[in-house]
C-alpha cells in the first residue's frame, strides 16, 4: 500500500488523516482529544497551550489511523504537516521547550508590533514585510525578550508550531519561507529574513531556523520517533504549511484570483494574488502561499477573524440546554427571520481583531427585547454576526482588487450550517462551493508532491471532490443587506 500521513495541529483538537496516494480516498481519519483542547490564560487576552500537547495528542489520533486501517510502517509514504499560524516556541539548544507555546490569538505583543512599525516606519514595513509586525510570531518574541528575559536569554531557536512537530519527528529544527512570512521575518524586497527586523527588536539571526523548501524532503523519521509512533525510521516528511494556506491548498487553490475559506475556532477568507499587494491598514494580511518563490510570486491575502466557531461553541454550552449538539441548534436558529427581528451579535470575544486594526473591542448583543426575542434568535444573530464579520473584511480584501465571485470551503465546521452557507451566499453574493477535504488531508497530498509521488499539485488533487453548490438567493439578498448594514453601523 502507498499512504500519505497528514497532521492538522490546530488549537481545539490534533487531526490525522491516512490517504491513499492513488485514489486520493482518506482510508483512516481521527482527531484528539474529543473535547477541545485547554487553552491557559494567565490574564486576559494571554493564550498559551503546552506544545507537548500537540505532540501527545498527534501521538493518540496516528495511533487509532494505523489501527483502524491496519496499515504497517512502511506503508506510509510520506509526512506533510498543517498548523495554527503566528504562534510561538521557544526552544534551547539541547531541543527542550522553554516556555508554554503563545499561540495565534493572544493578544499581549499587540504594543510591541506598533512600536516596531513606528520605528521601522510605515514605508519599509509595507514594502518589505508587506504587514506591520502587529500581534504576529516576531512581536510575541520581543514580548517575552521584555518581559521574561531568564528565558530570552536560553533561547536558540524560535519555531512556529509546524516547526515544533516537525523537530519532533526528525531531530532537525527547520521553518519554510511561508512560515517565516508569517511571523513577520521574511523580507519580500530582499528575499531573505529581515535583517532590519531583528536588529530593531535585538534578535540574533541565528534564532532562525535552517530554511527549507515547502515541497520538499525537509527531514526524515528518526528511530526515536519511530519507535514512538509506529512509523518506519526515515520516513519523509516532506510538506508544511500554515493552517490557512494549507487550507487553501487542500482546496487547491494556488493560482492568482482563487479564494478559500474556512470556519473553525477562528474564521478566515484567503485569496491568492500573483504580484506584491498589501492593506495600508494591515486589516487584512499578505504573506508567502505555499507556491511561492521569487520568480513566481504567489501570495496570500488573509482575512482572519478571531471569533468564529467559538462564539457558535459559547451559544452552544451557556445559551443552549444540555444535550443539544449543532445540527439541531441549526435548526432552532432556522426558526427566526433573516436579521433575526432586529437582534445583532458582534463576534469579537477572543482578542485583538485585524480587522479592526488589532483593537480588542469583544463580543457584544445588540438589540434584545424581552418580548420579542427568544434563543432561535440569538442562535441565528450569532451565526449571522460570524458571517457579516467575514463580509467585513471581504470589503477590505475587494479594496486590494480582489474579487470575489466564487468561495471554496470544506464542508465542515460552520460550514456545515445550511443557515451560515445561504447568509454568506446572500449577503456577498458568492457563489459557495464544498468540498470533500480538510487540513490534514491537503498536507497528506502536499507531502506527496514535496515527495515527488505526485508530479505536480495537480495530478495531486485531480481526484477533489466537489460536494455541493450553494447560490445567492436574490429573493433574500434586500433583507441580508438591511441586517448586515445595522451591524456595520454597530461598529
Amino acid at each position: 500500500m502507498q499512504y500519505l500521513l497528514g497532521l492538522d495541529i490546530g488549537s481545539s483538537s490534533v487531526k490525522a488523516s491516512l490517504v491513499d496516494a492513488v485514489s486520493g480516498q482518506i482510508v483512516a481519519q481521527d482527531f484528539m482529544p474529543k473535547q477541545e483542547m485547554p487553552i491557559k490564560a494567565v490574564k486576559a487576552g494571554w493564550a498559551e497551550q503546552e506544545p507537548q500537547m500537540w505532540y501527545d495528542n498527534m501521538k493518540e489520533a496516528l495511533a487509532n489511523c494505523m489501527k483502524a486501517s491496519g496499515a504497517k510502517a512502511d506503508d506510509v509514504k510520506a509526512i506533510g504537516i498543517s498548523y495554527q499560524m503566528h504562534g510561538l516556541v521557544l526552544v534551547d539548544k539541547n531541543k527542550e521547550v522553554l516556555r508554554p507555546a503563545i499561540i495565534w490569538c493572544d493578544s499581549r505583543a499587540v504594543p510591541y508590533g506598533q512600536k516596531a512599525f513606528e520605528a521601522l516606519g510605515s514605508d519599509y514595513c509595507l514594502s518589505h514585510l508587506l504587514n506591520s509586525p502587529g500581534n504576529f510570531t516576531a512581536a510575541k518574541l520581543a514580548w517575552v525578550k521584555e518581559n521574561e528575559p531568564e528565558v530570552f536569554e536560553k533561547v536558540d531557536k524560535l519555531m512556529l508550531p509546524g516547526d515544533y512537530i516537525a523537530m519532533k519527528l526528525t531531530g532537525d529544527v527547520t521553518t519554510t519561507v511561508s512560515g517565516l512570512s508569517e511571523g513577520m521575518f521574511w523580507d519580500f524586497a530582499g528575499n531573505c529574513v529581515s535583517k532590519e527586523l531583528l536588529a530593531y527588536y535585538g534578535f540574533a539571526e541565528s534564532v532562525i531556523p535552517t530554511i527549507v523548501p515547502t515541497f520538499s524532503v525537509q527531514g526524515r523519521v528518526n528511530a526515536e520517533a519511530a519507535a514512538e509512533l509506529g512509523l518506519a525510521e526515515g520516513t519523509p516528511v516532506s510538506y508544511r504549511g500554515g493552517d490557512q494556506p494549507n487550507n487553501a491548498l487542500s482546496l487547491n487553490v494556488l493560482k492568482p484570483g482563487e479564494i478559500a475559506s474556512t470556519a473553525g475556532t477562528s474564521g478566515v477568507v484567503y485569496g491568492v494574488i500573483g504580484d506584491v499587494n498589501y492593506d495600508p491598514l494591515s486589516r487584512v494580511n499578505t504573506f508567502a502561499h505555499v507556491n511561492h518563490s521569487a520568480d513566481n510570486p504567489r501570495l496570500g491575502v488573509l482575512c482572519c477573524i478571531n471569533g468564529t466557531g467559538i462564539l457558535n461553541s459559547w451559544i452552544r454550552r451557556n445559551v443552549m440546554s444540555d444535550g443539544i449538539g449543532y445540527a439541531e441548534m441549526n435548526d432552532i436558529a432556522a426558526e427566526a427571520p433573516i436579521g433575526a427581528a432586529g437582534l445583532s451579535i458582534l463576534p469579537f470575544g477572543n482578542g485583538a481583531e485585524r480587522i479592526l486594526q488589532n483593537k480588542e473591542v469583544g463580543a457584544s448583543i445588540h438589540g434584545l427585547n424581552f418580548n420579542i426575542h427568544n434563543r432561535s434568535h440569538v442562535v441565528r444573530a450569532a451565526q449571522e454576526g460570524i458571517v457579516f464579520s467575514f463580509v467585513y473584511g471581504m470589503e477590505i480584501m475587494q479594496q486590494m482588487g480582489m474579487s470575489l465571485d466564487t468561495i471554496k470551503a470544506g464542508r465542515a465546521n460552520m460550514f456545515l450550517s445550511p443557515l451560515f452557507r445561504d447568509t454568506l451566499a446572500g449577503t456577498t453574493g458568492a457563489t459557495i462551493q464544498l468540498y470533500e477535504t480538510d487540513g490534514a488531508v491537503g498536507a497528506a497530498k502536499g507531502a506527496g508532491v514535496g515527495a515527488g509521488i505526485y508530479a505536480s499539485t495537480d495530478e495531486a488533487f485531480a481526484t477533489l471532490r466537489q460536494l455541493d453548490i450553494i447560490e445567492p438567493n436574490a429573493r433574500d439578498a434586500e433583507a441580508y443587506k438591511e441586517a448586515y448594514a445595522r451591524w456595520k453601523a454597530l461598529l
